[in-house]
């Protein structure tokens, strides 16, 4: 690394109080170091300072970059690939320990949510055209897609180095940590077992989708399609209430209507539900605004 080298620095203190790898983090695929990949890095770095108090004493950051979580076949059916990319984006935090995936808004903006895979955890790590794909040794699989080319080829040949090695953990796979305290989170259980910090929770997301137009979106932090999702409902029960009362008045073709109507409203119903509940998997609290307490520097 060059004596040079000293682009965070100049724009921005706080970034040093980062631990980074500087000869990983700001090289390229081939090793060499790169102006261009120190700038892309530092302003990534800029977006994941909130990061600093979950690391542990030993553990540098090496690569951060950006794409999208997990997207199923179902999501992709009842949504489309298009909307996903904005609902899935994320920011990977690659340290030389683990990789941490931070789920985002779609500009992506921190919403104090973290998950964390352990090198030790994976039975491979893959990167195929597009996507990086994970095998964890609990039997799970996961591809994470539309990670940028340059930092892909970063990927594979820090894999092919023997880089990303570690201890294997109690999850084996990806887990969710308390944006709090960061302890450990339990899959399907929506409070910290340490600090009691509370998640948007299942129930509640089903709940609010079932009763209020858009309800799940909004309890979920998904303004933009909570607003469309309750216009379209509004809209559908309005349609449905008019045909059934031509369909009581006689109405030639109302009950028919009525039927059409209804049955749609209650795809539109079925995928509310289906999305909210989804999103909740990502563990976001109830609260906006956390302070960490008792890093994990160890």
């Amino acid at each position: 690394m060059p004596e040079s080298s000293n682009y965070i620095g100049q724009e921005d203190n706080s970034l040093l109080e980062l631990p980074i790898d500087k000869e990983i983090i700001f090289s390229d695929h081939k090793g060499n170091y790169s102006k261009k990949v120190e700038k892309r890095e530092t302003k990534l770095l800029k977006k994941v300072v909130f990061i600093k108090p979950f690391l542990k004493k030993d553990e540098k950051i090496i690569l951060v970059t950006n794409g999208c979580s997990p997207i199923s076949v179902m999501e992709q059916l009842v949504t489309g690939a298009v909307l996903l990319v904005y609902l899935k984006r994320c920011f990977f935090i690659f340290t030389n320990k683990r990789i941490f995936h931070i789920p985002t808004t779609k500009d992506f903006v921190y919403r104090n949510s973290i998950a964390v895979i352990s090198y030790g955890d994976c039975q491979n790590i893959a990167i195929k055209n597009w996507q990086m794909e994970i095998k964890y040794k609990n039997g799970k699989k996961e591809r994470f897609i539309y990670i940028p080319g340059k930092d892909r080829k970063k990927i594979r040949a820090l894999v092919q180095k023997g880089t990303l090695i570690a201890e294997q953990t109690k999850t084996m796979g990806r887990g969710h940590i308390c944006p709090r305290c960061a302890t450990d989170l339990v899959q399907n259980e929506y409070v910290c077992p340490n600090c009691q910090l509370e998640f948007k929770n299942l129930a509640k997301a089903k709940k609010t989708s079932i009763l209020y137009p858009g309800g799940g979106y909004f309890y979920t932090g998904h303004l933009y399609l909570g607003i469309v999702d309750a216009f379209v409902e509004t809209f559908l029960t309005i349609v449905v209430i008019l045909t059934f009362i031509a369909g009581l008045m006689g109405e030639e073709g109302a009950i028919g209507a009525f039927v059409f109507y209804t049955v749609i409203f209650i795809i539109e119903k079925l995928v509310s539900v289906y999305h909210s509940t989804h999103f909740v998997e990502e563990y976001i609290p109830l609260e906006k605004e956390i302070t960490p307490i008792n890093a994990t520097q160890q």
